[in-house]
């Protein structure tokens, strides 16, 4: 397997919904994701955690890909990235599959949302994904899923044929450089967007974000800052934008970004799907005011 390059800024897509009937909105969803590589962006990643993919049943999951494909295919540099992540490996080899089928690049995997994995699991579970013969980025997200996939058991993983790639989301900013000291091979890319400066500077080639996708200009403007190590004219602009920012690591982020797309009448905003309920009044106000200050870093 050849690898994939997945340097640069990558959004984790929202899925809009119709308001009225609650459906995936795909009109919406093409739109903005031909907006954002419009902007700057690299890759577009469907079907992660801000795209609500517990959400959605299995022909939704199929659906809202193959939209995101339609876009990333017309476009010659644009990544493909896939969420695939599923209770066990059957089901996200059934979605690798699929994603395969559209011309993925990479397909993003969490550990089994189940139950708690053993190493010997984990293992199993990764590999049988990696199976499918597209480059497997490694999902670290112990918010969502109380497994913490530590630097020790990331460096066992990246020893599978096909894992190439992690997206660390600990909020441990000191995992990268463990992480590329033990597993040197794998593409670091940047998961908490409250930590992206720092995930750059310390190794990170990629930002998988979920702000960038309301922000593409300023956030990918911030990445090269970071990668050329630019910190005079990042951190002015990272200070500015990380109120909102921190809203990515709340358990109200899916939320919190929706509420920032529509502040921007971008379409990829609207209602998440329940239990999650839109934002209260105080929590959305507060949003606008963070959207208005990362606007305003950004033009200055």
């Amino acid at each position: 397997m050849s690898e994939s390059d997945l340097s640069g800024v990558h959004v984790a897509l929202t899925t809009p919904f119709v308001p009225a009937t609650g459906e995936v909105d795909h009109a919406a969803l093409e739109t903005h994701a031909r907006w954002l590589l419009d902007r700057g962006i690299t890759g577009l990643v469907p079907n992660g955690s801000l795209g609500e993919y517990e959400s959605l049943d299995a022909d939704e999951r199929r659906a809202v890909v193959e939209t995101v494909a339609g876009v990333t295919a017309s476009r010659a540099h644009a990544k493909l990235i896939v969420g695939v992540s599923a209770p066990n490996f059957r089901i996200a080899l059934q979605h690798a599959r699929h994603a395969a089928s559209v011309g993925a690049d990479a397909l993003m995997l969490l550990p089994p949302t189940n139950h708690l994995p053993t190493a010997a699991e984990l293992s199993d579970h990764y590999r049988s994904v990696a199976q499918e013969a597209v480059p497997i980025v490694v999902y670290n997200n112990p918010h969502s899923t109380r497994i913490d996939l530590k630097p020790d058991m990331i460096a066992q993983l990246a020893e599978h044929e096909g894992i190439e790639a992690v997206k660390e989301f600990s909020g441990d900013v000191r995992r990268i450089s463990e992480i590329a000291e033990r597993a040197p091979q794998l593409q670091l890319l940047a998961g908490a967007d409250d930590l992206a400066l720092e995930s750059v500077l310390m190794g990170a080639t990629g930002w998988i974000g979920g702000f960038t996708g309301v922000l593409p200009e300023e956030t990918v403007r911030l990445f090269e800052l970071a990668r050329r190590g630019d910190l005079d004219a990042a951190l002015p602009l990272y200070r500015g934008m990380l109120p909102l920012l921190r809203w990515d690591s709340d358990p109200r982020f899916v939320e919190a970004i929706k509420a920032a797309a529509d502040r921007l009448e971008l379409p990829a905003g609207g209602p998440p799907r329940p239990p999650r309920r839109v934002l209260d009044e105080v929590a959305r106000l507060t949003v606008d005011q963070q959207v208005d200050r990362a606007r305003a870093a950004g033009a200055a």
